[in-house]
């Protein structure tokens, strides 16, 4: 491979590129109104638009696309050539209008109700503050997706404006600590993305695989995860190969890849990104699972993002490491050496507290899909019940605040290594938590549920939000502070009081915690159907109104994308267990009972002293669960039909939960039954052993 420093970015269109290649006074024109947050003339914007040909051009570049990120929580893009006709031939061009602004049929993507079928036009719009990128002979063109009227059709432009949000009231709580240097405030990701790889031939043997990105039928493998053997184990060389490809082409397109690993499940790895912008890291993380999919394909593979692809091993989480940070370069969630007496790092941590026990209902619908019902609080990942660990320092220092004492210090220990050649290594003051779904991890807070396959946008669009509110809220109270410091020790002392039973700093796994939950008055929102009503709450679309991320139709529009989208899921997973099970599963179970009942018939009919209790055996076995699965094709063709009746989508999605899902169940658990019993040569499709292990050297 070549260095990293030469190859970084050689296909992102950075600003040191943008630099190079605008004369002086076009640059310093063009940075001073992206700072001011003001639009690009039309002379300027050719000027640029013509650099980026040039340098795309040179990159191999024939097309440019506006690439967006519509509602799907996957990306669009549509390409155009830079050809432009002249006399008989062509010229290649690429206008300020063309950069700015395109125009994208809107009907077809999902809209909630937002724009009718015969209203297809929506507008595409440069987002400069992502970098332009060349992939695969396109200059790619970051951007936002709007409709006519001026909705957010898509997941980046919310994103923009909760990052506004929360650097406004940022801005106002560093005034009041005397920060007069600071002029921008960015919320920072780093996002870490788990993820499944399996054969391409493997993967095309299971309809379920291809249609569903999950397997829907499959008896547990004789060895799963059981000895953590696979957990940050040697990686085999057909994985590291794919692996160095993919870093290879995400540090070309500027994608700060930096971790690499085995999982704990089999055949399941992870790639970790360094900290950057939120919009930065959202467009980054869209781009990994792109450059992800597309490298394994190369390799013979297929990169599985579903967030639980196999039965009874653990699934796929994308862990969303937040935090704030100034243009200066302070951390704002950095405690520093003696947090007890950082009052603004308190403050700002009181603020995430508040945010997350007051909109705790936001934060489970920002994460829940079908997909992700499968895995939250399955033991592997956390529960559907949202809650903080802060560790027992913080703990100790807010308790000492709410109760008006002085905060005794933890004594900083060192941990014996037990061998007098190795260092002592200083003890952290608090272990880490890795079963909180939101834990604080020293200078800034992982949130864990959000699913593989998902979009970063979504969580991080709420935690901006609801942290730009509390913000606000202290701000405004402490502005008209005639005492600040005391006032302000009042305000901490009086919001953790009022909301410490967000924190818990236990096992979260636990059936303990989910009791002692309830009891403090945690919601518990185990599945998509429970959480999707909090979404569009009286209390919910008026803080996204507030400030200014949502209107109430933007946040109506996309608890029915979410709603629809998990009918869709559900049904489409249906239907395919029923194509398996009548057309795959039924004949190879009909003929291998028939061979088995020849061969029993055969062996009574020649009178042989011979013991046929085996065959017997499984002939009943063959039997009994041949009958449960039929029942429930019934069942579960009969509940399809009746679903269609229910004329309410909420309501049918209700049915589902209870229902069809209960149905699907039954169906797998006969299946995976006579999988157990049936013989290799006559089961239709890989089973469990041979997929995880499907990668062999």
């Amino acid at each position: 491979m070549d260095k990293i420093e030469e190859i970084f970015g050689v296909n992102s269109f950075s600003d040191a590129e943008m630099k190079k290649r605008l004369a002086k006074e076009d640059y310093e024109a063009y940075k001073t109104l992206i700072s001011e947050n003001r639009p690009l003339t039309i002379e300027l914007a050719d000027k640029i638009a013509a650099a980026m040909k040039d340098w795309a051009i040179e990159k191999g570049a024939t097309h440019y696309t506006h690439w967006f990120q519509p509602m799907t929580g996957a990306t669009a893009e549509k390409h155009d050539a830079f050809i432009e006709p002249k006399g008989d031939g062509v010229i290649m061009k690429f206008s300020g209008k063309s950069l700015v602004k395109g125009e994208p049929d809107a009907s077809s993507f999902p809209n909630g109700g937002l724009r009718a079928t015969f209203e297809a036009r929506g507008y595409t719009a440069w987002d400069p503050s992502s970098h332009v990128f060349v992939k695969d002979g396109s200059l790619y063109v970051p951007s936002v997706f709007l409709s006519y009227g001026g909705e957010a059709l898509d997941k980046k432009t919310p994103l923009l404006r909760s990052m506004d949000a929360i650097e406004k009231q940022a801005l106002r709580i560093l005034k009041l600590f005397g920060n007069k240097d600071v002029k921008k405030v960015y919320t920072t990701v780093g996002a870490e993305q788990e993820y499944f790889l399996i054969d391409k031939k493997v993967y095309e043997k299971r309809l379920d695989l291809v249609t569903c990105k999950r397997t829907l039928f499959g008896a547990p493998a004789p060895k799963g995860q059981e000895l953590d053997d696979h957990y940050f184990g040697k990686i085999k060389h057909r994985v590291w190969e794919y692996m160095a490809n993919v870093d290879k082409k995400l540090w070309e397109l500027g994608v700060y890849v930096k971790t690499k690993h085995n999982e704990v499940a089999p055949a399941q790895h992870e790639f970790a990104c360094v900290y950057t912008t939120s919009n930065t890291a959202v467009d980054q993380n869209q781009i990994t699972m792109s450059v992800m999919k597309s490298e394994a394909d190369k390799c013979g593979m297929v990169c599985l993002l579903h967030e639980k692809p196999f039965g009874g091993v653990n699934g796929s989480g994308k862990h969303n490491n937040w935090s704030l940070a100034t243009d200066t370069g302070v951390n704002l969630l950095e405690p520093g050496a003696t947090p007890a007496e950082n009052a603004q790092f308190l403050l700002f941590l009181t603020a995430v507290i508040v945010a997350v026990d007051n909109y705790q209902d936001l934060l489970r619908v920002s994460v829940a899909s079908a997909g992700n019902d499968h895995r939250l609080g399955a033991n592997e990942a956390p529960p559907a019940v949202v809650s903080m660990f802060i560790g027992e320092e913080l703990e100790g220092i807010l308790n000492s605040i709410e109760n008006g004492e002085q905060y005794k210090d933890v004594k900083t220990s060192e941990i014996d290594l037990g061998a007098g050649i190795l260092p002592h290594l200083p003890k952290d003051k608090t272990d880490r938590n890795r079963t909180s779904p939101f834990a604080f991890t020293g200078n800034k807070f992982e949130f864990r549920m959000v699913g593989s396959n998902q979009s970063i946008a979504g969580a991080n669009i709420v935690l901006n939000t609801i942290v730009a509110d509390e913000l606000q809220r202290f701000a405004d109270e402490l502005e008209n502070s005639k005492n600040f410091k005391e006032d302000l020790v009042k305000l901490i002392q009086r919001e953790i009081k009022a909301h410490k039973r967000i924190i818990f700093n236990g096992n979260n796994y636990s059936a303990e915690w989910l009791n002692e939950a309830k009891r403090r008055g945690l919601l518990n929102l185990a599945t998509t159907v429970d959480a999707l009503p909090h979404y569009i709450s009286e209390k919910n679309v008026a803080l996204f109104e507030r400030q200014k991320v949502f209107s109430p139709a933007e946040v109506k529009c996309r608890y029915d994308i979410k709603l629809e989208s998990y009918l869709k899921t559900v049904t489409i997973e249906a239907k395919t267990m029923l194509h398996i099970a009548k057309r795959e599963i039924v004949p190879a179970v009909i003929k291998f009972a028939k061979d088995l009942g020849d061969e029993l018939l055969t062996k009574r009919e020649l009178k042989l002293d011979v013991p046929t209790s085996l065959e017997t055996s499984l002939y009943k076995k063959v039997g009994l669960y041949s009958d449960k699965l039929y029942i429930s094709i019934d069942k579960l063709e009969y509940d399809l039909e009746k679903s269609e009746e229910i004329s309410g989508e909420y309501e049918r999605a209700v049915f589902y939960k209870d229902h069809i899902l209960s149905d699907m169940d039954e169906m797998r658990s006969s299946a995976d039954e006579l999988e157990k019993i049936v013989g290799k040569d006559y089961w239709p499709f890989p089973t469990y052993p041979e997929i995880l292990s499907s990668i062999k050297f």
